[in-house]
């Protein structure tokens, strides 16, 4: 949603406020949380003008012939939520569907790091999703993606973002800054590139995002912040929380559907007698089954509050301080003169349900139900065939060779852990047969491929995997941080291929098979990352995946997002990629054999 600034407004809003003129919506009778001071204002009337906030106060004065009045009832007003790191593409939706999930339940402004579509389109897919957005009464801000590729050298994208390419970008309106910077090694070992980037933003005046998910809260983490980033979402400990924001970072905690980082990062907060100013709530990656059951920014300001954190500070936390960490105080996150009329009725402080929704001074939703248009973007042809691989593939395609002469093999297999972004690496000793390596009939481990989806014939690498108790079939995807190549899991070569070849066919998209036979199919034309269809027809789709990964035997919450992460190789500690198995650490590859020279 675009929105006069204030230079253009400021004399009406002046004249409201000394009553020499009328507003264009009051609301009376509110108890109003003042993100500032902290405090609940009892009986509090708001004027708005324009779209931004004229008046905090006895607005009775400003009450005109043409002047719609809203009773608050004694209700809670608070600022509209903020989420200030977030995937859109996560949620398999549209930005107009996502906007329609979200603004019902609070949300008035996203920060999206599009960086998953961008890695597939450049930034034809950035600009497509910025035009959906300003179909929608949700404000949608932009933070140009900083590492496509996410790691270069170690994967194949279908396409790159350059130095230029940021300093373009930083002119687009929307555009509030740069995404999460994952390459942390590339800053911390001053990479040119790198810090090129960086510096490109903060010479257009706006702020770096980050992304560092270390134990290192010293040396590299000064390091880390002193190149320009002002923000983490990647904090898994309150320890890690903590340090960052010692050092003057904003601390994101994060709260998404394949992760639960909240309950143990939000110690920081609750456990430590510190000023919260520096801490924000974020979902960062949310699927739209999620958002239906639960929803968004309040079901996290909810959980918060579930555990220690005070309710006003936790609205603080989705609002003023969302805002501050991008600069925009003076715009978003807060009830004061001058800002914009972005505001949410509360029912109480106890169970924060979202009762009415205001996003420039229009009353946007009712008690769960839309009350203006939202959405209706048609995306680009261009952004719709984006599985460019026509080669099919067949089971031998699966089948790992091992070293001549042995009946079993040591290899290096990555072990998943359940709500957390972390991997580890496993040592599993595999029988051998006919010179091929064979996965052991009733035992966690499968097989994993990754398929270059962005050329015509890429190439594909192999591994192993723990923890998602898949015991036969095999599951697929175009989903897959972050370059989005087409990754495979499974217990049968022939599933695999067969799962694999689906999705080319059908230009992206998830799927579940058994036996040949396609157990779940949700197919993703956008970019091979999101559906067109309406959200609760995409949470049906999602469900029915998850059913069939019950089905062949996992037990893993959010089971293809947690596979999503599987090439993320940019948080540790083994991944791997459509160019073999990555030590992120050492940012380097490693043998799959152990025993391997």
């Amino acid at each position: 949603m675009k929105y006069k600034p204030l230079w253009e407004v400021s004399k009406e809003l002046g004249d409201v406020a000394m009553g020499r003129s009328s507003a264009d919506l009051v609301i009376q009778n509110a108890r109003l949380v003042n993100v500032y001071t902290g405090e609940v204002l009892e009986n509090t009337g708001v004027a708005v003008k324009q779209g931004r906030i004229a008046l905090v106060g006895d607005a009775s004065a400003a009450i005109g012939g043409e002047t719609v009045v809203f009773d608050a009832k004694g209700k809670i007003l608070a600022p509209g939520f903020i989420d200030g790191h977030l995937h859109i593409e996560s949620s398999m939706v549209t930005v107009g569907e996502y906007a329609r999930l979200v603004v019902v339940h609070g949300t008035t402004s996203v920060f999206m790091d599009p960086h998953e579509i961008v890695n597939v389109t450049g930034l034809t897919g950035m600009k497509a999703m910025l035009e959906d957005g300003a179909t929608t009464p949700l404000r949608v801000f932009a933070t140009t993606p900083s590492c496509v590729p996410a790691s270069p050298g170690l994967e194949h994208t279908g396409a790159s973002i350059t130095p230029d390419d940021i300093t373009e970008t930083m002119r687009w309106d929307g555009v509030a800054g740069l995404g999460e910077m994952m390459n942390y090694p590339g800053i911390l070992n001053g990479d040119r590139d790198t810090l090129e980037k960086v510096n490109r933003t903060l010479m257009a005046g706006k702020p770096v995002t980050g992304h560092f998910p270390l134990d290192d809260t010293s040396a590299a983490l000064n390091a880390y912040i002193a190149a320009g980033i002002c923000c983490c979402h990647e904090s898994t400990t309150a320890g890690q929380a903590l340090a960052k924001m010692r050092l003057g970072m904003y601390a994101m905690i994060r709260e998404g559907s394949a992760w639960d980082d909240l309950p143990q990062v939000i110690k920081a907060v609750t456990e430590h007698d510190i000023d919260t100013r520096l801490a924000v709530l974020v979902s960062d990656d949310l699927h739209a089954d999620t958002l239906i059951e639960r929803g968004h920014m309040d079901a996290i300001v909810r959980m918060a509050v579930a555990h220690g954190v005070k309710p006003v500070t936790a609205i603080q936390m989705a609002t003023i301080n969302a805002a501050s960490c991008f600069g925009l105080e003076r715009e978003l996150g807060a009830i004061a003169p001058g800002r914009l009329a972005d505001m949410v009725l509360l029912s109480d402080l106890e169970t924060m349900r979202v009762e009415d929704v205001f996003i420039g001074g229009r009353h946007i939703a009712h008690n769960g139900s839309l009350l203006v248009p939202c959405g209706g973007y048609q995306y680009p042809d261009e952004l719709l065939h984006t599985v460019k691989r026509s080669e099919k593939l067949s089971p031998d395609s699966f089948k790992v060779k091992a070293p001549k002469g042995i009946t079993s093999v040591e290899v290096r297999a990555i072990g998943v852990q359940e709500g957390s972004v972390l991997t580890t690496q496993i040592m599993r000793e595999l029988p051998v047969k006919n010179s091929f390596i064979e996965l052991p009939e009733g035992e966690d481990i499968c097989k994993v491929a990754v398929i270059n989806r962005h050329q015509p014939a890429g190439g594909m690498s192999i591994g192993f995997v723990q923890g998602f108790g898949l015991l036969k079939g095999a599951v697929a995807s175009t989903y897959a941080h972050d370059a989005h190549n087409l990754i495979v899991l499974g217990k049968s070569d022939e599933d695999m291929a067969y799962a694999a070849n689906l999705l080319i066919e059908c230009s992206g998209g998830m799927a579940a098979v058994e036996n040949g036979k396609t157990l779940a199919l949700f197919e993703l034309p956008i970019a091979g990352l999101m559906s067109s269809l309406p959200a609760e027809k995409a949470a049906e789709k999602l469900h029915s995946l998850s059913e069939a990964w019950v089905h062949l035997g996992s037990k893993v919450m959010s089971p293809f997002m947690t596979m999503s992460l599987l090439p993320l190789v940019v948080i540790p500690e083994i991944r791997i990629t459509d160019m073999g198995l990555v030590d992120v650490l050492k940012s380097d590859f490693v043998p799959l054999y152990t025993n391997s020279k």
